[in-house]
């Protein structure tokens, strides 16, 4: 069975270029364009794992990420951000990992297979 993957990106060509991606790798993937959809998918569609942006207009990847945290503790998230600043900011410390957006996406795949294949 396919792991599902739901990428939030306020940005539409990266959650296209990623879902373009990340499905020519095996995944099943999803898309929510802020944290508000994020949290009704993650309910609705039951992700194996999230990607997830930190700037997006209204609340903050940070806020969504501690969010998820309080009812899916278990739910892998890799923060998915051109911003490095935040890798030590205290509220990424709750993600899985950290991953710093480029226009090659090798690291972040990595990591997807490196989580997934550990939840197996």
């Amino acid at each position: 069975m396919k792991k599902k993957i739901l990428v939030v990106d306020d940005e539409y060509n990266i959650r296209l270029l990623l879902k373009e991606e990340l499905t020519d790798e095996g995944y099943d993937v999803v898309l929510a364009e802020n944290g508000a959809a994020a949290l009704r998918m993650i309910q609705e569609e039951k992700p194996d794992l999230v990607t997830l942006d930190i700037k997006m207009p209204g609340e903050d990847g940070l806020s969504v990420l501690r969010k998820i945290r309080e009812t899916e503790y278990d739910l892998p998230v890799i923060i998915c951000s051109a911003y490095s600043v935040y890798k030590s900011d205290f509220s990424a410390i709750a993600a899985d990992h950290y991953v710093v957006k480029s226009s090659n996406f090798d690291d972040l795949k990595k990591k997807i297979r490196e989580i997934l294949s550990c939840k197996e």
